[in-house]
């Protein structure tokens, strides 16, 4: 069965897409630690991070650098955070959180909100500082 991530590369499901390239795709996370919170992914299903081919892994990495600068313009934070958990879905992902102390990654804390509307204000203003 497809991956939620898998929907979302397929167009069956919709997301707040910030970034695309051929091999990988970047977006809002719909339940994030703080406004900003981007996953980057491989378009191809595979489970483990660690598990990509190469050149696959560097364009994922490569992605997350460039948006990781595009969301420290757009959101106000001391850096951006890196997180590979893999737990959470079947299908490698890059969690990227604007942050400003190391608790500011606790994935076990109660998750932000927002409307529909801030998702998309949010997700262009990101993708214009491409």
């Amino acid at each position: 069965m497809a991956s939620i991530f898998t929907k979302i590369v397929n167009g069956e499901i919709p997301c707040y897409k910030i970034a695309e390239t051929e091999n990988c795709l970047a977006f809002l996370d719909v339940l994030p630690l703080r406004a900003g919170h981007t996953l980057v992914i491989p378009k191809k299903e595979v489970d483990n991070y660690y598990d990509l081919e190469d050149d696959l892994f560097q364009e994922v990495n490569a992605l997350a650098k460039r948006v990781s600068a595009a969301i420290k313009k757009s959101v106000p934070c001391s850096r951006v955070g890196v997180a590979v958990i893999g737990l959470e879905v079947p299908h490698a992902h890059v969690h990227l959180v604007p942050i400003n102390s190391l608790s500011d990654l606790d994935f076990t804390k109660e998750r932000a909100k927002f409307t529909q509307e801030e998702f998309n204000s949010l997700a262009k203003q990101i993708a214009e500082n491409l």
